[in-house]
């Protein structure tokens, strides 16, 4: 399989960071089997960090290696999705049982969705209702070293 991460540098050893934003799935290395999604997100943290430069690092990453892993999945946006992807952007604790979380990323269309959801304005269906028309793409959140150390940089490239 191949994965995207996008950034305003090359990373070509991905790793945890202590310090990140509080994202959908909480901390970790962020990837997307997208790579429009991946010069997205390069070209964002390269504006939101005040820097011209951005790069999609390509990995390759083994499937067979990766059922050796724990993984948590989200087919879609339903009930489950949102509530996890609501506490993680929270802050809230949520367990960090899994080596990777796989699922739909919150983006530009459906970010008012859960910020109307957080405000109190749409309860959990009315959110889930919203979010299923829009064709999400994925992201896969690296949450252990031991399954960063599975994704094999390939390249960098600009996007």
């Amino acid at each position: 399989m191949i994965l995207y991460h996008g950034s305003n540098v090359p990373v070509k050893e991905p790793r945890l960071l202590k310090l990140q934003r509080e994202l959908d799935f909480g901390k970790g290395f962020y990837t997307t089997s997208d790579l429009d999604q991946a010069a997205k997100w390069a070209k964002r943290t390269a504006l939101r960090l005040r820097q011209s430069e951005s790069f999609v690092s390509v990995y390759e990453i083994d499937d067979k290696a990766m059922d050796e892993l724990c993984i948590l999945r989200f087919d879609k946006p339903n009930l489950d999705w949102l509530r996890f992807v609501v506490k993680n952007r929270k802050g809230s604790p949520v367990p960090q049982e899994w080596d990777i979380i796989v699922g739909p990323v919150v983006n530009d269309q459906t970010a008012s969705v859960i910020d109307l959801f957080l405000d109190g304005m749409y309860d959990e269906q009315e959110a889930i209702r919203r979010l299923l028309p829009q064709k999400l793409k994925d992201q896969y959140a690296f949450k252990t070293a031991r399954a960063i150390h599975l994704l094999r940089c390939k390249e960098v490239i600009r996007p």
